[in-house]
């Protein structure tokens, strides 16, 4: 079960890379879209996110529900602006940053808000 929550979690991961990175590239001036990585790395981000806390469910140690709700919300969040945006020629900079915000923020709740140990 161990290896599985790893590998969900390399995923997610890698996930959350390829839809910073796909909004990085963009950043500055010029028209803004939304690219193959940004949807490829929110849909990964958000399904493989789900796996993980069927696992981390199944599994013995405890489950921050309200960690999970955020992250799950906030992920949702960018995945629907993605996907509402997918065809369009250019999307604009307040969706563009709303986005890049948001995903920024999702990983910052994965850090940050972590159990302390002593």
């Amino acid at each position: 079960m161990e290896t599985l929550r790893l590998v969900l979690l390399f995923v997610h991961i890698l996930g959350f890379a390829a839809l910073i990175g796909g909004l990085l590239v963009q950043v500055g001036p010029g028209e803004k879209r939304v690219n193959g990585p940004m949807r490829d790395g929110a849909g990964t981000a958000f399904l493989a996110g789900l796996a993980l806390v069927g696992v981390l469910e199944a599994g013995d140690g405890d489950v921050n529900h309200a960690k999970i709700g955020v992250k799950a919300l906030v992920g949702l969040v960018v995945l629907v602006l993605v996907m509402a945006n997918l065809r369009k020629e250019r999307i604009s900079d307040a969706i563009f940053y709303t986005i890049l915000g948001l995903s920024v923020l999702n990983v910052a709740v994965a850090v940050f808000w972590s159990p302390v140990h002593s």
